[in-house]
């Protein structure tokens, strides 16, 4: 399949004001290539790598990249057109220091380009006490009780290396009880979802808006011996789509997983609050740390508590259980 590729330079403080944006105009597939969070998860993991690449370990706080895909088609170019004047409108009204140029760029890729890009650096990691992410491509045996997750990201956000989806999954290791209905909020490549059941999670329900996400978390459920039995992937907005918020509202949750953006966060809520059961779960991630309080704040107007909040440079995971 051919796709096109685009790469929006930003600042890593600007990173949530330009998903937001992004996901206003209907792109949820996100990879966030943060160049100072990269050297981290480096010089963390150094006796993993055979080779990395020594500007990224010399990269300073500051420069991040965007980046996303749309298919190569007449719907591609409309959404592309959409988000140029979303950039546009972000060039007019945002802090130039904050966003950074915004530069767009381009490119024509096909399913093989993608995955070579990611074999460069994409290697088996830990995240958590005793999970191990490891890529299709690359071997691993799991010691002792490790519990290793097998992924083939595909063409959207959730590999484990972003340090919103590490808080999520640590948070996840120590929350998910035997039996427990999970709910993945903008699921991604399903990465979540998935592992709350490998946890022991009795079952799980994934949306994301991106409609490719349904068969990437199928198939890498699958890698992982999970099965449609007990999950269940399906694509929409559950901001805006009354029919499927109807159709998850047959069910409440034990735990509810978010790693998305705050101002998405905050608008989930009241919706959460309802679906989720008393002293449930709601770990939402993908939070900066100047909008921690704003996504606490609408948290407990909508019932709930904020017990812990986890944070790892710049990204806050908040815990919170519903009353």
């Amino acid at each position: 399949m051919e796709w096109t590729e685009a790469v929006i330079e930003t600042n890593s403080d600007g990173v949530e004001i330009v998903t937001a944006a992004l996901m206003e105009v209907g792109i949820a597939g996100l990879q966030v290539e943060d160049d100072y969070e990269m050297r981290l998860h480096l010089e963390n993991s150094k006796d993993q790598w055979d080779y990395a690449d020594e500007t990224l370990l010399q990269s300073e706080k500051g420069g991040a990249r965007i980046k996303f895909y749309v298919t190569a088609d007449a719907a591609g170019a409309e959404t592309m057109a959409a988000v140029r004047a979303a950039l546009h409108n972000l060039r007019e009204n945002e802090d130039a220091a904050v966003v950074g140029g915004l530069i767009l760029s381009v490119d024509m890729v096909n399913d093989e380009d993608w995955l070579e890009n990611w074999k460069k650096y994409y290697k088996p990691f830990r995240v958590g006490k005793r999970i191990v992410i490891r890529p299709t491509w690359e071997d691993y045996e799991a010691e002792g009780d490790e519990l290793v997750f097998t992924i083939n990201p595909g063409h959207v956000f959730g590999t484990g290396l972003h340090q919103s989806t590490r808080l999520c999954i640590a948070a996840l290791e120590r929350f998910v009880g035997a039996s427990d209905k999970v709910l993945d909020v903008g699921c991604g490549s399903g990465i979540l979802s998935i592992l709350a059941l490998m946890l022991g999670a009795g079952s799980a329900l994934a949306v994301d808006i991106e409609p490719s996400a349904v068969d990437i978390a199928y198939e890498n459920a699958a890698m992982n011996g999970i099965g449609k039995d007990k999950y269940t992937v399906l694509s929409g907005n559950l901001l805006a789509d009354e029919a499927l918020r109807a159709r998850i509202a047959g069910e409440r949750y034990d735990v509810v997983a978010a790693n998305i953006v705050a101002d998405v966060i905050i608008a989930l809520a009241p919706i959460v609050s309802d679906l989720i059961k008393p002293n449930g779960r709601f770990i939402s991630s993908g939070i900066i740390k100047e909008r921690a309080g704003d996504v606490a704040a609408a948290l407990a107007a909508n019932g709930f508590i904020v017990p812990e909040t986890n944070t790892s440079d710049e990204w806050v995971c908040l815990v919170a259980e519903k009353r």
